[in-house]
């Protein structure tokens, strides 16, 4: 089974699936930030390295589908292929920081990369305001992510709600804003009947909080 996460920078994600992952003895797949030869570089200067980062999640991210389809175990997924290329990578080219070309090329490529793989059995979307996404970013402080800009976080943002709204698959959206599972017991539970609600039908499916 696949169940992945997805959400804007900063929304907790990575939180929410290694909290996933001790509650139910599910195997966690976490993004390889910290790792990514490009992602300070792409902050300090978007236009030159743009192609290049999108790229390399783009192949990482396809090398972890690839390997979760072909498991037989449980797995929850930080951040997913379709939001490098429904999300990410068209944000860029809109701001003028990747040419029409390289994003053709890209594309493509995606496509390719989808005639290949399938959904997840379940997208949790995780929705959250700029403002609550910028606090939660200088909170952790990682450097690089300190020069993000405001207009690129909210670009970022309206495509997420562009995407979700035509997304086809199983899908339980969250509000990070009005709820804080990681400190509250009660607000995380919430989150796991929901998702017991979607994948295993033991509970009535209550709307999102908030």
């Amino acid at each position: 089974m696949h169940i992945a996460i997805a959400g804007n920078i900063g929304c907790g994600k990575t939180t929410l699936t290694r909290m996933l992952a001790k509650r139910y003895g599910w195997i966690p797949k976490y993004e390889s930030v910290d790792v990514n030869p490009y992602l300070q570089d792409f902050y300090a200067d978007m236009k030159r390295w743009s192609f290049n980062l999108q790229i390399y999640f783009l192949n990482t991210r396809f090398k972890d589908v690839v390997e979760i389809s072909k498991s037989h175990d449980n797995i929850v997924q930080d951040r997913t292929i379709y939001e490098d290329a429904c999300i990410f990578a068209p944000n860029i080219h809109a701001m003028g920081n990747m040419s029409d070309r390289d994003f053709q090329t890209y594309q493509d490529l995606f496509a390719l990369m989808m005639s290949l793989v399938r959904k997840p059995d379940l997208m949790i979307y995780l929705r959250s305001s700029i403002p609550h996404l910028i606090g939660k970013i200088q909170k952790r402080g990682r450097e690089y992510e300190q020069s993000i800009q405001i207009d690129y976080l909210t670009g970022l943002n309206n495509r997420y709600e562009a995407w979700i709204e035509n997304y086809s698959g199983e899908l339980l959206i969250i509000d990070a804003d009005e709820i804080d599972f990681e400190n509250q017991p009660q607000d995380f539970q919430f989150i796991t009947d929901q998702i017991d609600a979607r994948l295993f039908g033991l509970f009535p499916f209550a709307e999102q909080k908030g």
